[in-house]
C-alpha cells in the first residue's frame, strides 16, 4: 500500500428534506450574499428554485442568481459567473444541480477569488488556485460525484479543450444529498449516472497499487452497490431506497476513499474526454460506456490477476482460465450496459471514423503525453483503444 493524504472537507446533509435548511446551512458560513448557480429550466419548474429563494430570504441573505449550465459545463460561462460575483461582490457560491452545475460553480470560485489569474491557467495546470469562495451545493443528481471531489472538468469550446484539473479548493464546504430530488430523472441520465459512479470507482481499482485489500473491498462494494440501486432506479424511479444508496455511492466513489493506497490515473476518463469535447450532445457517462470495454481489452494482458480478482469478486466469475475469466466478466459489464440502454461503441454515439486520430492527437496533446499505470498509453495506444472501440 502506497503512502497516502485522505482528505474529506465537504460536510454532508443527507434525507428527506435537507434542501430546506439551506438557509440555516449558509448562514452559519457568515455569507452576506450568494450566487444560486443552477442549469436549465428544471430547476425552475420543480420549485427547488423558488425553494432555495425563500430560505435564503428567510434568513436575510441577499442572492443572485446565473443559470444557463449545459452538460460539459463551458468556460464562457465561468468567466461569466466570475465578473458577476466580482461586480455583485458575492461571499459565497450555492450550486444547484448536477455534476455540470458544481465543476461550473468550483470553477467560478476559483477564479472570483484569484481575479489577477486566468481560471482556464488552472485547467490546464499552467498554474494552481491559492484561495477559493466557500461554496456548496443541492445536488439533483447522483453521478459525477463532484459534490465531495477534488476534481473540476471545464470545456474550452474555443480550443476544443476539456479538461479536469485537481485541487482542494474545488470542495465543497457542505453537500445537501436529498434523494428525493432524483425522483425526476430521466432513465437515460439515470443509466449514464450507474456508469459514470461506477467507473470512477473502477479506474481507481484498476490503477497501480498492491495490498490494497481494505480499500479494493470498499472498491468492490460501491460498484456492486450502484449496479443493483441504479437498475432498482430504473424500474421504480420514486423507490427512495434505491435512489438514496444511489446517491451515496455516487459521493463515495469521487472523494478518495476508494483510491487510498493506489496510484490513480483514470485513463478511461482522459479518452472519454475528448470524445464529449468534440461531440458535446454526448453525455460522459454513455461515452465512458463505449470506451471502457476496449481499454479493457487492450489494458487487462498488462495485468491479468487484477483483472481476475475484478471478475470473481464483482461478477462470481472463478474461471480456471485467466483470459477465459477476464473476457466472460469484460463481456458481462458490457451486456449490463446494452441492457440499461448503454452504447458499447463509438459508433453508436454518432463519432465519425475520421475523427479518430484527431481525438487520439488531443488526448496525446499533439503526441506530447503518455498516460501511465499498468501500460503506458500514448498516442498510438490511444488510436488503438479508439479503433477498437469504433
Amino acid at each position: 500500500m502506497d503512502n497516502f493524504l485522505y482528505e474529506t472537507p465537504t460536510k454532508v446533509y443527507f434525507g428527506k428534506e435537507q434542501h430546506k435548511e439551506v438557509g440555516r446551512i449558509i448562514k452559519a458560513y457568515g455569507a452576506k450574499k450568494v450566487l444560486i448557480h443552477y442549469g436549465g429550466k428544471s430547476a425552475m419548474q420543480s420549485g427547488l428554485l423558488n425553494c432555495v429563494k425563500e430560505c435564503l430570504a428567510a434568513e436575510n441573505i441577499a442572492y443572485i442568481c446565473l443559470g444557463g449550465v449545459v452538460p460539459n459545463p463551458e468556460l464562457s460561462l465561468v468567466r461569466e459567473g466570475i465578473a458577476l460575483c466580482l461586480a455583485e461582490n458575492v461571499d459565497f457560491i450555492l450550486a444547484v444541480g448536477g455534476g455540470s452545475v458544481l465543476d461550473s460553480a468550483k470553477g467560478i470560485a476559483n477564479g472570483a477569488a484569484n481575479p489577477t489569474m486566468d481560471v482556464w491557467d488552472f485547467s490546464i495546470r499552467k498554474a494552481e488556485p491559492q484561495k477559493t469562495i466557500p461554496k456548496g451545493c443541492i445536488l439533483t443528481l447522483a453521478a459525477a460525484g463532484s459534490e465531495m471531489s477534488a476534481s473540476c472538468v471545464i470545456t474550452n469550446t474555443e480550443t476544443g479543450m476539456k479538461c479536469g484539473y485537481n485541487s482542494i479548493c474545488n470542495r465543497m464546504n457542505f453537500a445537501i444529498l436529498n434523494p428525493e430530488l432524483t425522483y425526476t430523472v430521466s432513465p437515460y441520465q439515470t443509466a449514464c449516472g450507474i456508469v459514470d459512479i461506477a467507473m470512477h470507482t473502477m479506474e481507481r481499482y484498476f490503477s497501480v497499487g498492491t495490498d490494497t485489500y481494505l480499500t479494493d473491498s470498499i472498491a468492490e462494494a460501491v460498484i456492486k452497490s450502484v449496479y443493483k440501486s441504479g437498475q432498482d432506479c430504473l424500474k421504480a424511479p420514486t423507490n427512495y431506497a434505491a435512489r438514496a444508496n444511489m446517491m451515496w455511492a455516487s459521493s463515495l466513489a469521487h472523494n478518495g476513499l476508494t483510491e487510498c493506497g493506489r496510484n490513480v490515473v483514470m485513463a478511461v476518463h482522459q479518452l472519454e474526454h475528448e470524445v464529449s469535447a468534440m461531440y458535446p450532445a454526448v453525455a460522459h457517462g454513455a461515452g465512458l460506456a463505449a470506451l471502457w470495454g476496449s481499454w479493457a481489452r487492450f489494458a487487462y494482458p498488462a495485468n491479468k490477476p487484477r483483472f481476475v480478482q475484478y471478475a470473481k469478486n464483482i461478477w462470481g466469475i472463478d474461471n480456471a482460465s485467466e483470459d477465459a475469466a477476464i473476457q466472460e466478466a469484460i463481456a458481462k459489464q458490457e451486456k449490463l450496459y446494452q441492457s440499461i440502454g448503454m452504447p458499447i461503441s463509438l459508433r453508436e454515439l454518432g463519432v465519425k471514423p475520421e475523427d479518430l486520430e484527431t481525438l487520439a492527437n488531443k488526448c496525446s496533446r499533439d503526441k506530447t503525453r503518455v498516460l501511465t499505470g499498468y501500460c503506458k498509453i500514448g498516442y498510438a495506444e490511444m488510436l488503438d483503444i479508439y479503433k477498437r472501440a469504433y
